[in-house]
């Protein structure tokens, strides 16, 4: 079987970079041919960037902060344009939802929501400037009065991602722009569309030139926007071992950054909570992204006398999820983004096997379909929490299931890993569900399912990242706090 749903994606610009407010040439005639995850053809072709074209976007970046309008509007001033842009986003939906699917396999029934989703933060943003304390009164320990001012931390080189690459611009973009800085958004080479599609959005704003520019780049290249001393913070999102080399780099240059990195995220289920709902529940979410999502449940701990039902339940509701063509409605996964992403999965799917896992469901090539990188959804019984499949991030549909003692050891499994982005707790009792939670070293968890929330803040611990994307919290990494004192005495009003 193949992939015949049409698929086309028009982006104005694709051999140009968007820089100081213009669609420019590059520097070189070096392409990159995007791939369509479900049919491995090439349907988009974008210009490469060399460091020429980077050190001309940061210029026009630190430009723009210096000596542009942008920093010293009001942040109601800059908020306007914020709505601008939110309203913007439904004229290009259907190139968004598109481009995603056909960039990392997610599914369009789920991509279709993408620039409601845009905008909605767009918007969130935007009403913070009447409501976030932009500058706070105090009285200095010496009785004067004082300020605490927030102030743009500047120039910001902001790396998207290829799984998820409009939500996660969106939630390093609308603080950054709303708090007064500029931008380089640097384009994964595997899903640049939404950062191509966005600059347009920028251009019809008519947001300032040099606020927000946009290019696409491989990895060599990108480390010179991260080595740039022009460069004030750069936020990444990615793997935890591309995050360790830029959270090294800004250090050197005492750069600020924030990094929102990998996961190995627990469910665990209490024995109070049936197992049925629970293998549904984890059916449900694994297959969203083809499981290409940090924030993923994959390792599932559960009590020893459960282990064996709760894997037959898993192995049931997993042979039903329909694998096929992300455009496909009744498609419940699709397929991965790339090819070494697919690759890399089985190879983690051969270790778990060649290091005494039990293979109880999926693990190949689904059969029905001779294109794309699909794999199928795949459940590991009697998993050790020490085994490679249980440490590391494979960023595909492959659960572990790990057997526990009790519920210290439970809680004491959920915690031995070097991540900490994600946890669920399963029972029925939200006390419990409370107290567990607070046990569990993880940014985020949820009860009796995934759930993750961007409008309060999402970020993880340890290895899993250093600070917090969306939400107030979201906003904090893009501003400097600035006391200033006054040689005058405080008022007791003040």
């Amino acid at each position: 079987m193949t992939n015949a749903t049409p698929r086309s994606v028009a982006i104005r610009e694709p051999l140009k970079f968007f820089i100081g407010g213009e669609w420019v040439a590059p520097s070189s005639d070096a392409t990159i041919d995007v791939i369509d995850s479900a049919t491995e053809e090439a349907f988009l072709t974008v210009a490469e960037a060399q460091a020429p074209d980077i050190d001309r976007a940061v210029a026009a970046a630190r430009a723009a902060f210096d000596s542009g309008p942008w920093p010293r509007m009001t942040p109601q001033e800059r908020a306007g344009f914020l709505s601008r842009i939110a309203d913007l986003y439904a004229g290009h939906a259907e190139a968004l939802a598109d481009s995603w699917t056909m960039e990392s396999g997610t599914l369009r029934s789920m991509t279709a929501y993408t620039a409601n989703g845009a905008a909605a933060s767009f918007r969130y943003y935007a009403g913070l400037a009447d409501t976030f304390a932009w500058e706070e009164p105090h009285t200095s320990a010496f009785g004067q009065e004082a300020l605490l001012v927030r102030e743009p931390v500047g120039v910001v080189g902001a790396i998207i991602p290829w799984n998820a690459p409009n939500m996660l611009l969106v939630n390093k973009v609308a603080p950054a722009l709303l708090a007064g800085c500029t931008l380089i958004i640097k384009a994964s080479p595997e899903a640049p569309s939404t950062p191509y599609i966005f600059a347009q959005i920028c251009e019809e704003a008519g947001l300032p030139a040099g606020v927000v520019n946009v290019l696409t780049a491989d990895r060599e290249v990108s480390e010179l926007l991260v080595r740039n001393p022009a460069v004030d913070k750069i936020s990444f999102t990615g793997s935890t071992a591309a995050g360790r080399k830029i959270g090294s780099i800004c250090g050197e240059r005492i750069a600020r950054f924030t990094l929102e990195l990998g996961g190995k995220s627990p469910a665990v289920i209490l024995d109070d909570y049936d197992l049925g709902k629970a293998a549904a529940s984890l059916a449900r979410t694994a297959p969203m992204m083809t499981g290409q999502v940090c924030a993923s449940l994959t390792r599932i701990i559960v009590s020893e006398p459960r282990h064996d039902e709760l894997v037959d339940a898993l192995a049931e509701s997993f042979r039903q999820i329909r694998v096929g063509d992300p455009f496909d409605p009744s498609s419940q996964m699709g397929p991965l983004a790339i090819e070494r992403q697919r690759d890399r999965v089985e190879s983690y799917i051969a270790k778990g096997k060649a290091e005494g896992a039990k293979l109880v469901v999926g693990g190949g090539r689904p059969a029905h379909l001779n294109r794309g990188f699909y794999i199928e959804p795949t459940v590991f019984a009697r998993v050790d929490n020490s085994s490679t499949i249980a440490r590391e991030e494979i960023f595909g549909p492959v659960l572990s299931v790990i057997a526990a003692r009790d519920e210290a050891h439970a809680i004491e499994l959920a915690n031995d890993t070097d991540f900490g982005l994600n946890a669920s707790v399963f029972t029925d009792d939200i006390e419990r569900a409370g107290a567990v939670a607070r046990q569990l070293r993880s940014g985020t968890v949820g009860h009796n399912a995934f759930r993750t929330d961007f409008s309060i803040a999402f970020g993880g611990y340890k290895q899993s990242g250093i600070g917090r994307e969306g939400g107030i919290e979201g906003l904090h990494p893009y501003l400097e706090a600035k006391t200033v004192i006054f040689d005058k005495a405080a008022s007791p009003a003040s």
